[in-house]
């Protein structure tokens, strides 16, 4: 069985980035805006605890996991292709 691998890196993309989005909500909604660098500032640059670093986290969060969904399905495609030629 292959991976789709636009639907796969689609599918990631969005998961990662609105979860980045919200992560950073419900941050501000307990702890407050900050704008000290993060972890995942460091990473993504502009990325802080605050309502326009939300939104880059968003987009941030969307093209990374978006490539890198592409990049783990074509892989995955790759190794099951030849496993299924050595069952047969």
């Amino acid at each position: 069985m292959k991976l789709n691998i636009q639907a796969f890196a689609l599918a990631c993309g969005i998961l990662w980035g609105l979860g980045l989005f919200a992560l950073t909500w419900w941050i501000i909604a307990f702890e407050g805006i900050t704008n000290e660098v993060t972890m995942i500032g460091r990473l993504y640059r502009g990325y802080t605890i605050s309502p326009l670093g939300s939104l880059l986290g968003l987009l941030y969060g969307f093209v990374d996991a978006f490539i890198g969904g592409a990049i783990l399905a074509w892989l995955y495609n790759r190794i099951a292709g030849r496993s299924e030629k050595r069952a047969l």
